[in-house]
């Protein structure tokens, strides 16, 4: 091949890897947004996966009507590809906040297949091309494929490590459409002499360039506005950390943490919920010299079993280290913990619960619970019967454990599938629920070895809220919230224990909070 052609079918193969990149990175961008915005991650991904994947099969089969100009066509796609991508996320919390329900759904999976398919349009073109060029048949595909492949793994890596928590979901779009459209341009010079009208291609590339980058530089921050109306109330921190979005909001004093949009707490109430979680297992235990936490970074629960002169030490494991170092360092978290987590009893690990226990060596005399609600695959492992197997293990006899479990008034059947499942390890459980203005009914589920004795329960510390004679109030269900659930035919509904293999708890907690 002449040195020119030689150049021209390497940089095929860059532009394979790199669209590729650029292709793995949109796609789980999009799973990103839809989890987010919509909720239920292990749904979104999967449908955007599929959508993703299936538009690609659309695209590879298209590109079979393209028979000409297959470099033109190339250099479009990638333009198309870039304007619809780039402005992905930016057009997806417009929606969100604007459009009708529903609107939002249709335009990411709609985005999600045109996408995928313009993707799928892109290595036929580029594989055909580099033949026409000279490579034979067998080894272009390889190469190109190769490229690909390799693409696709770094584009995941990228998007995880690098993009969302340093950009975030509206920056890493308009970048990656930049990095796009810059592989067109770059095609455009390098086969400049087969073009016809050169100039229009590059009117054209240059007046989506000057859209990309407007977005780059200014779009976060009009999307950040649109965002604004996913809250109720001014947003005072934002953060994409390498596991979820984090917001905190503030108005007339009422300071709200949110993780990938669902409530955390509120500043208003939240000592109703911390009370309740805390001082019930510290009464309980026999003693309550070493107490786990598991969740908590926010600093909450810990800043209430500090209260207690007992504990000589308090281990706090959470998953996402933004979390607690928010706790120690924003203004407005300071103020509600009290600066817990940087108490010289309290050890702070940043690790998934499961694998903690699993490797742990330790025995506890309290376990505080305080982990979201088991809405994704990741989630429910925290929920199954070997977790709370653990947990037994780790107890020391005549301790205690408090778990939050979602509200047994609107999702009556997954809160007493939380308690079987806790009962099928050999626990012996007491049921609570109280009112929270801000979350309404919220269940919690007491497990010890032995039998808890509620008479033996008092209060021995300063609460806002919590009484001795409250907690005997909370043990009360009505008959519409209780462990007897009867189903529309009038049949009583059959409880099993959640496990790792029988992952039930997560199509319930979608079903029951469908509606609210």
């Amino acid at each position: 091949m002449q040195q020119d052609a030689i150049k021209q079918s390497h940089f095929i193969y860059w532009a394979s890897g790199i669209v590729s990149i650029c292709g793995i990175i949109f796609e789980v961008l999009f799973g990103a947004l839809g989890s987010y915005i919509l909720g239920d991650g292990v749904k979104q991904y999967t449908l955007t996966i599929s959508l993703f994947l299936t538009g690609m099969g659309i695209g590879a089969s298209l590109s079979e009507r393209v028979m000409k100009r297959l470099i033109i066509a190339f250099i479009w796609i990638e333009f198309m590809v870039a304007l619809i991508g780039g402005f992905s996320s930016f057009m997806m919390f417009g929606m969100t906040s604007f459009a009708p329900d529903g609107t939002d759904a249709l335009f990411l999976y709609s985005v999600t297949l045109v996408v995928g398919a313009l993707t799928g349009l892109e290595l036929p073109i580029l594989i055909r091309k580099a033949n026409d060029i000279g490579v034979e048949l067998n080894r272009s595909t390889a190469r190109v494929l190769f490229s690909d492949y390799a693409g696709g793994l770094i584009g995941g890596l990228l998007f995880v490590f690098l993009l969302r928590p340093h950009l975030g979901m509206v920056k890493s779009a308009f970048f990656v459409g930049v990095i796009n459209l810059s592989v067109a341009l770059a095609v455009l010079y390098l086969f400049r002499k087969e073009i016809a009208r050169l100039k229009v291609h590059i009117v054209a590339g240059a007046i989506i360039g000057l859209l990309l980058l407007t977005g780059l530089f200014f779009g976060e921050e009009m999307a950040f506005s649109f965002e604004q109306k996913l809250y109720k109330d001014p947003i005072i921190y934002n953060e994409n950390s390498a596991y979820q979005k984090i917001v905190l909001t503030k108005e007339q004093g009422d300071t709200r943490l949110y993780l990938d949009g669902s409530l955390q707490f509120s500043s208003s109430d939240e000592y109703r919920y911390h009370e309740t979680l805390v001082h019930p297992p510290m009464s309980a235990a026999e003693q309550a010299e070493n107490v786990l936490v598991l969740g908590g970074g926010d600093g909450l629960a810990v800043r209430e079993l500090l209260k207690y002169k007992q504990p000589e030490e308090i281990t706090l494991v959470d998953l996402d280290p933004a979390v607690t170092e928010l706790a120690n360092t924003n203004y407005h978290l300071l103020q509600l913990n009290k600066g817990a987590l940087k108490d010289e009893k309290v050890t702070v690990y940043n690790e998934d619960a499961f694998e903690f226990l699993e490797k742990d060596e330790g025995f506890y005399d309290v376990i505080i619970i305080d982990l979201p609600d088991p809405n994704n695959e990741s989630l429910n492992k925290l929920y199954t019967r070997e977790f709370y197997s653990l947990i037994r293990n780790h107890l020391r006899p005549g301790g205690a454990a408090m778990i939050q479990a979602t509200s047994p008034v609107f999702a009556t059947e997954v809160y007493w599938t939380i308690d079987e499942t806790i009962r099928s390890t050999g626990l012996k459980t007491e049921n609570f629920h109280l009112d929270i203005p801000s979350f309404g009914n919220w269940g919690f589920i007491m497990a010890s070895r032995e039998k808890v004795e509620l008479e033996d329960l008092d209060i021995s510390v300063e609460t806002k809220y919590l009484t001795e004679d409250l907690l005997h109030a909370f043990t009360v269900f009505g008959k519409d919230e209780d462990r007897e659930i009867i189903n529309r035919k009038g049949d009583k509904v059959p409880l099993k224990p959640n496990t790792l293999i029988d992952p039930h708890l997560i199509e319930k907690y979608e079903q029951a909070w469908d509606n609210y």
